[in-house]
């Protein structure tokens, strides 16, 4: 063989590569932690944007008028006990309980969709008196960053009954594991950051 025929073969030789085979899954994980470090970020500019206008009432209603702190706390109960919930579902999909799994994961659902009852009822009240978005700056922060927390916990509902949905049709597949580990980390992370608002929009704002 010549010098360059012998030269070729080893570049071909040098950019062929082997196909490597990642564990299943992986990117999976790594793709849905990235995602939530990006809302994380997100509800990081929401927070700030509500901790500078947060005082701005323009004449209006502030939170000491406004805000029914019962109303809220239990709202809180029902999202913070959704969570609980949810761990027992996982539980349940560690020992391989298919069924106790989907009762759990359903009533996860309930009280998901009872925090969203409530807090549709307060932001329809808040809008009925006279103090929607548009009456103040300190509104309307509000409403971006409480509205906000909410549309994800309607898309986490959503994505709750289809994953129901998926696990009674190809029951705890290898793929329906990794969804439920995903969806219970979002699920888990929107109640650390309702305890955020929580804390910084209703607690505070009442003293």
């Amino acid at each position: 063989m010549s010098t360059t025929a012998h030269s070729s073969a080893a570049a071909i030789s040098y950019w062929e590569t082997e196909p490597h085979h990642h564990p299943e899954g992986a990117s999976t994980s790594l793709g849905f932690w990235i995602y939530l470090m990006s809302d994380c970020l997100m509800f990081a500019v929401l927070f700030a944007v509500f901790g500078v206008l947060g005082q701005s009432y323009a004449a209006g209603p502030g939170p000491k008028v406004l805000f029914d702190l019962t109303l809220v706390a239990i709202n809180t109960a029902f999202l913070l006990v959704s969570s609980i919930t949810f761990g027992f579902a996982m539980l349940a999909m560690h020992e391989g309980r298919q069924s106790r799994m989907q009762a759990w994961l359903f009533v996860t659902l309930l009280f998901g969709l009872a925090f969203l009852a409530v807090e549709l009822y307060e932001f329809h009240h808040l809008i009925e008196e006279g103090a929607g978005p548009q009456r103040s700056a300190f509104l309307s922060s509000f409403f971006a960053l409480v509205g906000t927390h909410g549309l994800h916990v309607t898309f986490g509902s959503i994505w709750l009954v289809t994953l129901m949905v998926q696990i009674n049709r190809k029951g705890l597949i290898p793929a329906n594991q990794r969804r439920m580990n995903c969806l219970s980390m979002f699920w888990h992370f929107l109640d650390v950051i309702w305890i955020g608002v929580f804390t910084f929009v209703y607690l505070l704002g009442m003293i």
